[in-house]
C-alpha cells in the first residue's frame, strides 16, 4: 500500500527498531547509579549527542519531552515564566509581545494563545505571510520596531502542510537586532534541510517525523535562554523537564537521527520521487494547483488541489485504492473548516477545500508517486463522467 504522508509521520526505520528493542532490554532507570543506571543513562548521552549533531547544537543544549507539542509550549511558557523570574534577580527585559506566524502549527498557535490569555502584559500578534506561504519579514520587522517590551517570536522552518521553507538566518538577524527570542519550530524540517540551532534560542523537533518512534520530542535551548520548567519532580534533565526518560523511545529517536547523517544520498532520492510526481501529475491533470511552488520548499512535500472536488472525498477515494494521503495537518483530521495555512495564504475556502497533502520519505518510490497520480486520475475521470450525466 503506498504511503505518501510522512508529514504526518514516517516509517519506521528498521536502525530505530534496532535500538529501540535493544533499550527495551536494559532493566536501570537512567537516574540509577548501579551498572543498570548507567547502561540506560549511556543510551540516554548518546541519543542526546545524536539529536543534538544533526541540528548542530551542544548535547547538554537538548532536552527530551513526550513529542513537539509539548517542547513548543515548554519554549512559551517556559520562555515567557522564565523570563519574569530571571527579571526578578538579574534585570532582565519581561517578554511583553508574542509574534506568531500565521501558518504555524497548532501546537505553537493555541500555547501562544493561552499564554497571552493567562499571563499579565503579555500581547500575542500575528505575522502575515505572502500567497506563496513565505512570512512576512518586513511586516515582522515593522512590528517589533514600533512595539515596546521584549518580543518572542515563533517561526517554523518549513510549513508541515506546503513544504514552504521560511529564511530563518534572516529572521534570526532581524530578531537579534530588536533584542527578541526566537523559537524555530524545526519539526517538519529536520532532516530535509540543514538546520543550525545557534540561530535560535529555542528550537523543537520530533522523533517520528525522521523515521523515529512516536511519543517523543526535544526541545534544543541556547545556553542563557530564560526557561522555567512546566513538569517538575525528580529533577531529570537538569531540572528542566522532570519524569523518568523515555529510554526506549529517546534511543530511537538518536538512531533515527543518525540515520538521516549518515545518508548523505537519501535527500535527492527523496526529491527526485517528488519531481516525478509533480510532473506525472500536472501532464496527466494540467488544471492541477500546487501551493507554494513558487517558493523554495522542502523536497518531499507537494499540496495540491484539484477543482471541482474536495478534500475529504480524495482522501477517502485514494484510500480505497490503498493509497496514503492527507487533506494536511494530521493534527486536524476530521475537521470540515478549511486549512488556516491555506486560508493565511489568501485560497479561496472552495480551492482549499479541495486540496491534500502527499508527502515523500525515507523508503518512497517512483512507483508510490504513480499510485497517487493514478488513483488521482481515475477520480478526476468519474467526477467528469458524473457531471457529464
Amino acid at each position: 500500500m503506498p504511503y505518501c504522508d510522512h508529514n504526518a509521520t514516517a516509517p519506521l526505520r528498521p536502525s530505530c527498531r534496532d535500538a529501540i528493542t535493544h533499550a527495551l532490554t536494559v532493566t536501570g532507570n537512567p537516574s540509577s547509579v548501579h551498572a543498570h543506571g548507567r547502561a540506560a543513562r549511556a543510551i540516554v548521552e548518546n541519543a542526546r549527542e545524536q539529536v543534538a549533531r544533526l541540528v548542530a547544537a551542544k548535547p547538554d543544549q537538548v532536552i527530551f519531552t513526550s513529542g513537539a507539542t509539548e517542547a513548543n509550549a515548554l519554549a512559551l511558557w517556559g520562555a515567557v515564566e522564565g523570563a519574569i523570574d530571571q527579571g526578578e534577580t538579574e534585570k532582565v527585559a519581561r517578554i511583553t509581545r508574542l509574534f506568531v506566524g500565521a501558518i504555524e502549527h497548532s501546537s505553537v498557535l493555541k500555547s501562544a494563545q493561552a499564554v497571552a490569555e493567562r499571563v499579565a502584559g503579555v500581547r500575542l500578534e500575528t505575522v502575515p505571510v505572502t500567497v506563496e506561504g513565505v512570512l512576512d519579514v518586513e511586516a515582522l520587522r515593522i512590528a517589533l520596531r514600533e512595539g515596546k517590551g521584549r518580543a518572542l517570536v515563533a517561526v517554523m522552518a518549513a510549513n508541515n502542510e506546503t513544504g514552504v521553507v521560511q529564511s530563518i538566518a534572516d529572521i534570526s538577524a532581524l530578531c537579534r537586532e530588536a533584542g527578541a527570542l526566537l523559537l524555530v519550530d524545526a519539526v517538519t524540517a529536520a532532516g530535509k534541510i540543514d538546520l543550525d540551532a545557534g540561530l535560535c534560542d529555542y528550537l523543537t523537533l520530533s522523533a517520528h517525523k525522521l523515521g523515529g518512534p512516536q511519543g517523543v520530542g526535544a526541545l534544543v535551548v541556547r545556553d542563557g535562554a530564560p526557561l522555567v520548567p512546566q513538569l517538575t519532580g525528580g529533577g531529570q534533565q537538569k531540572g528542566l523537564r522532570a519524569g523518568t526518560e523515555n529510554l526506549s523511545g529517546i534511543a530511537g529517536f538518536g538512531a533515527a537521527a543518525k540515520a538521516v547523517l549518515a545518508d548523505a544520498g537519501e535527500r535527492a532520492r527523496i526529491a527526485s520521487v517528488r519531481a516525478h510526481f509533480e510532473r506525472a501529475l500536472r501532464a496527466a491533470l494540467p488544471r492541477i494547483v500546487i501551493f507554494g511552488a513558487g517558493a523554495p520548499r522542502l523536497d518531499n512535500t507537494s499540496n495540491v488541489a484539484l477543482p471541482g472536488l474536495t478534500s475529504e472525498n480524495i482522501v477517502i477515494a485514494l484510500d480505497l485504492d490503498g493509497v496514503m494521503v492527507s487533506s494536511g495537518s494530521s493534527c486536524s483530521s476530521g475537521k470540515i473548516a478549511p486549512s488556516h495555512v491555506l486560508s493565511a495564504m489568501g485560497v479561496a475556502d472552495e480551492l482549499a477545500g479541495a486540496s491534500i497533502r502527499v508527502s515523500f520519505g525515507w523508503d518512497s518510490t517512483n512507483e508510490d508517486a504513480n499510485a497517487v497520480v493514478a488513483s488521482l486520475v481515475k477520480l478526476a475521470s468519474r467526477a467528469r463522467a458524473r457531471a457529464a450525466a
